[in-house]
């Protein structure tokens, strides 16, 4: 059983793999009951989004964590997708600053993904 911070690691690396864009950790378990990680990232067109989270979902599926909902897919400008323990955000960059979820959750700790994601 990974732990929420693994479970987030995993789901970063996937990210990061296909080349998503600021790529951010948010920990949220003092903020809210919702989730432990908040895991922002930002596809460059609909495809990309899509293509993010499909790498997300295999790699997640790959390590026996497999999704509980996706929400948004068919727009392709927002795509959520809830680990319990984990809720990943994939938008397109005009998206991402319409719900600037980083302002939302200024309470939030941010991870620091360096040892996660390539140089």
């Amino acid at each position: 059983m990974m732990t929420p911070k693994e479970v987030a690691a995993v789901a970063a690396k996937a990210l990061d793999d296909r080349k998503g864009v600021d790529i951010s950790l948010l920990e949220i378990t003092d903020v809210t009951t919702i989730a432990d990680y908040f895991l922002i990232c930002t596809g460059t067109s609909s495809t990309h989004v899509k293509s993010l989270c499909d790498a997300v979902e295999e790699a997640m599926d790959n390590a026996g964590e497999p999704a509980l909902r996706r929400e948004g897919h068919r727009s392709g400008t927002w795509v959520l997708l809830d680990y319990g323990c984990l809720v990943v955000h994939v938008f397109t960059e005009e998206t991402r600053q319409f719900y600037d979820l980083e302002r939302l959750w200024t309470d939030a700790k941010r991870v620091d993904l360096s040892e996660v994601l390539a140089p």
